[in-house]
């Protein structure tokens, strides 16, 4: 199962030709799970200023798996966030904690472009697949 981080969607949706969006595109194409959360739901849908577009977008990303946040997840991605800074590797957005914690608690594997996520895999048992 894959959770693909907002930066991978934007590359899907504006077409664009790089690994995550390539790797995406062949996951969704081969009936992998692919899934999303609501943080990773929110931040696709705020940067869509056209608002057919914005129904298209939310139209193909509610075909997907929807994975919740239980409150504990919240727990961990605090932990995260400390265990990383432990280890003199501070992830700059907490938001990527949360989606970490969400990925772990649903046992999912992160597609994403952004170095935090290889961070908080050295200090977890996160999987990412790194676009």
């Amino acid at each position: 199962m894959i959770l693909a981080d907002t930066s991978v969607w934007v590359d899907h949706f504006r077409n664009d030709n790089t690994p995550g969006a390539r790797r995406l595109a062949r996951a969704l194409d081969e009936g992998e799970d692919v899934c999303i959360c609501g943080v990773v739901l929110t931040e696709v849908l705020q940067g869509i200023r056209n608002a057919r577009q914005r129904r298209a977008v939310r139209g193909a990303l509610d075909a997907l798996i929807y994975l919740l946040a239980p409150r504990n997840a919240y727990c961990v991605a605090a932990d995260l966030f400390q265990a990383a800074q432990g280890r003199g590797r501070p992830v700059r957005s907490t938001i990527d904690c949360i989606i970490a914690a969400i990925a772990l608690e649903h046992d999912a594997a992160v597609l994403h472009r952004d170095r935090d996520y290889d961070t908080l895999a050295e200090v977890s048992g996160l999987r990412v697949v790194r676009a």
